[in-house]
């Protein structure tokens, strides 16, 4: 299995890196904008690309022959999230795990929901809807998962809801976010077509509950 990873140094993708060539035989392409940063590698399994996700031709050059596309991601959601559907279309890659925020469908109860709004503001929320609106839209098999507040806990612990449902809890470790990844990368049918609020049991609040 060919997986490429974007955005591979954020620390979210580096669990899942770890996990995929420890658990699994997947061979995985490492794109990120400086190359640099993700030594060492294992040149058996893993290939390097060092470009932006903005630069389409260098998008399009690293999905041929993917089987799967994982999508970690920061900065201005639209255009990037464009750019990965549509490379995706023109390479016949059909599979995609986006990680996002919470709040894409006003889904977190209040007063919390608000809180994330006023916190996170209100024009970069909306760029991160418009991005998930792209990917619902597209033909892609998608997977959305909208993370809460995170945290670097050492525990994998988490509950779901699905989209049309009252999101659960306001914290989540990263380690437990890499392992929904981790499952789905193993058997890609898992949540096919699906977008998954992820939070730690028992952390419902108004504002981010840290256990």
């Amino acid at each position: 299995m060919n997986v490429l990873i974007l955005g591979a140094y954020g620390q979210i993708a580096q669990i899942v890196r770890k996990r995929l060539l420890a658990e699994t035989d997947a061979n995985l392409t490492l794109y990120l904008r400086d190359a640099e940063r993700i030594q060492p590698v294992d040149h058996d399994r893993e290939t390097v690309v060092e470009a932006d996700v903005n630069d389409y031709q260098a998008l399009v050059k690293a999905m041929a022959n993917q089987d799967l596309v994982y999508a970690n991601l920061g900065g201005i959601f639209e255009p990037m999230a464009k750019n990965i559907v549509k490379a995706m279309s023109n390479t016949k890659v059909n599979r995609l795990i986006y990680v996002t925020g919470l709040g894409l469908y006003h889904e977190v109860p209040e007063p919390f929901g608000s809180w994330v709004e006023n916190s996170v503001g209100h024009e970069v929320i909306e760029d991160t809807r418009y991005a998930a609106q792209l990917i619902e839209d597209s033909p892609v098999d998608f997977t959305i998962i909208r993370a809460a507040y995170m945290s670097n806990a050492d525990e994998i612990d988490y509950e779901l809801t699905q989209k049309g449902e009252a999101y659960k809890g306001t914290t989540i470790s990263r380690a437990s976010i890499a392992d929904l990844i981790t499952k789905i990368v193993k058997n890609p049918e898992l949540h096919s077509f699906s977008s998954l609020g992820i939070s730690q049991p028992g952390t419902d609040g108004d504002s981010p509950v840290y256990l």
